[in-house]
């Protein structure tokens, strides 16, 4: 890497397709030995920047520098000095994962014994051994990922670049990617871009989030600081459509509306759980009878919601869980 600079600096980044502006003009800088989450919903950007940054795709304009290189200028260069793990790994499911690692090794002119001696250690650690020698196409979703991302370590990178990588797999896949993920960073110090939709992700494993929203980056900096920002726990409450306006109403007498999860009216509650009780109370003075009550810490859809008026898609089922939840009779 080229002395003094970052892993990976964005200035100015665009990209478009047609009249169709995917990448608005974004600024980023990812400092080595970091985790940095790259969080939005689908059709964000995401990827679309990723894929510029592996120079699978040229910007439209502005400039791109990954390990001190320009990834237009010194593509080639860019290569050499990556790991990329995309959202859909192309693996050829008649080789086994030995032979792919080993692939993988001559194609970046590893010496042959070194590739098998690097190949071992890797299925080692992402815990493929027992399988090394079976088709790729006997393997389930989450060992495909794992050698996907062992065969993106093959070579040392510099940087990693993770795209989605546990979009489709089960929690149990998912918590096990997570902690590779952390090792990978902690013990061997390898800077990773990461991308996803999934709130718990970033917050999980991140050091700092930037929010990309419609090509736009909205929020950026470290997952506790932004949700600091919000400051506010956020009062969710479900109540039938014949009252909704009326809950409104009430609602925003506590605090200040905010997009609430699908069903539901949220308020960002100053007092908290101590507010509840004259909550309810000020619903039962207009009739209103909730169906159910749900106060959550500031989290990183928070800011989401904060920043774009909506809330992050997956939400609720990703998020790291209410601080406090109120059934009501």
């Amino acid at each position: 890497m080229t002395v003094g600079s970052a892993p990976v600096e964005v200035e100015g980044l665009v990209r478009r397709f047609g009249s169709l502006v995917a990448v608005d003009g974004i600024d980023l800088r990812v400092e080595k030995g970091e985790v940095f989450g790259f969080l939005g919903p689908n059709g964000a950007g995401k990827s679309t920047t990723v894929r510029m940054l592996v120079t699978l795709l040229r910007p439209t304009s502005g400039v791109a520098r990954v390990a001190g290189f320009d990834v237009v200028k010194q593509a080639p260069a860019v290569r050499r000095a990556i790991g990329v793990a995309l959202q859909d790994a192309a693996l050829d499911p008649l080789m086994t994962g030995r032979e792919l690692l080993r692939l993988q090794g001559t194609l970046h002119g590893i010496h042959r014994a070194e590739a098998d001696r690097r190949g071992d250690e890797l299925l080692e650690r992402v815990g493929l051994t027992a399988a090394a020698d079976r088709r790729v196409g006997t393997y389930s979703g989450g060992m495909r990922r794992r050698l996907d991302l062992a065969m993106a370590l093959v070579h040392e990178p510099e940087v990693l670049f993770l795209d989605e990588p546990t979009t489709g797999l089960d929690p149990m896949s998912r918590v096990a990617l997570w902690e590779e993920v952390r090792t990978l960073n902690t013990q061997l110090g390898t800077t990773v871009f990461l991308t996803t939709q999934y709130l718990e992700e970033a917050d999980q494993l991140a050091g700092r989030v930037a929010i990309i929203d419609h090509g736009h980056i909205v929020r950026e900096g470290a997952p506790a600081d932004l949700k600091a920002a919000v400051g506010l726990p956020t009062l969710h409450v479900a109540v039938d459509g014949a009252h909704e306006a009326a809950a409104r109403e009430v609602l925003a007498r506590f605090g200040d509306l905010t997009p609430g999860k699908e069903g539901t009216i949220a308020v960002r509650l100053p007092g908290g759980a101590a507010s509840l009780p004259a909550v309810v109370r000020a619903l039962d003075e207009v009739d209103v009878h909730a169906e159910s009550m749900e106060i959550t810490a500031p989290s990183l859809d928070d800011v989401f919601a904060e920043a774009t008026g909506r809330r992050l898609e997956g939400a609720e089922s990703t998020d790291a869980g209410p601080a406090g939840m109120v059934p009501t009779p």
